[in-house]
């Protein structure tokens, strides 16, 4: 993949060369996108699925990068 470029004034250093867009365009196709309810099967999984996203807005046991060290 052949990336694009554009010269632009760096402080300090002159003109320099940056990257713009290196990502696909395009936007989510078919008539599924988004629809989460349906893509989980048993009433099991998606009290697991809502259960996993409550706990990452509303707990206090966080893991790994998501920890702050200053409760907000």
């Amino acid at each position: 993949m052949s990336y694009t470029t554009v010269k632009k004034e760096a402080p300090g250093r002159g003109e320099v060369e940056i990257l713009t867009e290196t990502y696909e365009a395009g936007l989510p196709q078919g008539e599924d996108e988004g629809k989460w309810r349906q893509k989980l099967e048993s009433r099991d999984e998606k009290l697991k699925y809502l259960k996993s996203g409550e706990r990452y807005w509303y707990s206090d046991d966080w893991f790994g990068s998501e920890k702050r060290k200053n409760p907000a």
